[in-house]
């Protein structure tokens, strides 16, 4: 469809939904939102705190676990215009360039935890299978190549996206199926060749997910492998006991993935809301769990806030 000037027509505003076949309790939906945000903020910005404040945390294990908190920060607040505006002012309009700014970031951020927690796997590669040379590997400077190069990775492969999306034509209609921009949904109500998109979007995928999953999965293959040669039992669940908060975060981040995918692929008759339900879980459950697995399952983490929160005796 072209508009009046001869050029493909784009809606000034794209109106987004909150969950399909809800009218009800939209107040009681809301409050459950403000309490995730609420979670994820102060959950990760303590953690962020921790880390700086506390010495003992100065290791390159906590210096991941920073980047995860950040980045998930960073989840939590590019949704979070959109989320309140819909469901707390029932205002459901975006613009549309700001909704290409918010799809970018989203996705940006989504492919920067994978790779984040590619990198706390190697981390905890090198600690159990090469504890002699940890120090030595993992320096500050190489922690920061690392994270540095997990961005550039994350922002060059999203860069075009936005791009992508403003080239097409949006001749069906402006109603996305979520409260936040997705570039699936607004493929949706796009028209024009869309195959650009779709080969681009999978390569993506594939490039970030794909790839960052089988290494991870690689990783733990060898540290199952180093374990077992150990002959103490103790030693063994010592080893391993150090990799279950990453094992944990792991599983929340790419098992709602696997979900949503799965979903779309294999059960395209399911109601609408099984879909926001399952894009909502990925988007909002992570950054709030995280910072809970590892104040649980992490010794240093639960010593670091009990010491925090110790005042002294005068």
């Amino acid at each position: 469809m072209l508009g009046l000037n001869g050029t493909p027509f784009q809606p000034a505003t794209l109106q987004l939904t909150g969950i399909p076949g809800i009218q009800t309790g939209l107040t009681l939906i809301a409050l459950v939102f403000c309490i995730l945000y609420m979670f994820s903020m102060v959950g990760n910005l303590g953690i962020l705190i921790l880390v700086f404040w506390e010495p003992a945390l100065h290791q390159p294990m906590y210096y991941f676990l920073s980047m995860l908190a950040l980045n998930d920060l960073g989840v939590s607040l590019s949704t979070l215009p959109t989320v309140i505006s819909t469901f707390c002012f029932n205002y459901n309009h975006v613009g549309f360039n700001a909704c290409l700014v918010q799809m970018f970031f989203i996705h940006t951020f989504s492919f920067t935890e994978s790779g984040i927690l590619l990198a706390m796997s190697l981390d905890r590669f090198v600690a159990i299978c090469d504890p002699l040379r940890y120090a030595t590997v993992l320096t500050h400077n190489r922690i920061l190549a690392v994270g540095l190069g997990i961005l550039t990775r994350s922002f060059s492969t999203l860069f075009p996206f936005p791009f992508l999306v403003k080239r097409l034509p949006f001749c069906k209609g402006n109603v996305l199926h979520h409260s936040y921009c997705l570039h699936p949904d607004l493929m949706k109500v796009a028209c024009g060749d869309i195959h650009v998109n779709n080969i681009y979007g999978l390569f993506a995928v594939i490039f970030t997910y794909g790839v960052d999953s089988a290494f991870i999965l690689l990783s733990y293959v060898l540290i199952l492998r180093a374990v077992l040669a150990v002959i103490s039992r103790e030693q063994r669940l010592k080893a391993l006991n150090t990799c279950m908060s990453h094992i944990c975060a792991v599983l929340v981040f790419y098992v709602p993935i696997i979900a949503v995918s799965t979903i779309h692929r294999f059960w395209k008759s399911a109601p609408p809301v099984v879909h926001v339900t399952m894009s909502n879980v990925y988007l909002f459950v992570p950054p709030m769990l995280n910072p809970i697995i590892y104040s649980v399952k992490t010794k240093a983490i639960r010593r670091g806030i009990l010491k925090f929160f110790h005042k002294p005796q005068a």
